[in-house]
């Protein structure tokens, strides 16, 4: 015997929209001033020279340039440290 009466309809069927975070453009590219370098929830990448971080986290360009990524350490606040990529805009001559 059911255990709910039948209406019709499933409980399934509801999913989010996709976010498409990643990272937006590879090392050496050129980018413009403003442009979205990476997509991200927290920091996973760190902010380098002339890149600065939105409020959703997002990094982006702030000079014309070509990027560049880098492996900092960086020490958390509990004396551990990790490893973290650092993205920079070297500017264009």
């Amino acid at each position: 015997m059911a255990h709910t009466k039948q209406l019709g309809s499933s409980k399934n069927g509801r999913d989010s929209q996709p976010k498409y975070l990643g990272v937006k453009r590879q090392q050496n590219q050129l980018v413009k001033t403003g442009e979205i370098l990476i997509r991200q929830r927290g920091a996973r990448y760190l902010c380098g020279t002339n890149v600065r971080r939105g409020s959703d986290d997002t990094l982006y360009a702030s000079k014309t340039g070509r990027v560049a990524f880098k492996l900092t350490k960086k020490s958390l606040f509990n004396g551990k440290s990790r490893y973290a990529t650092k993205v920079s805009v070297i500017p264009a001559n």
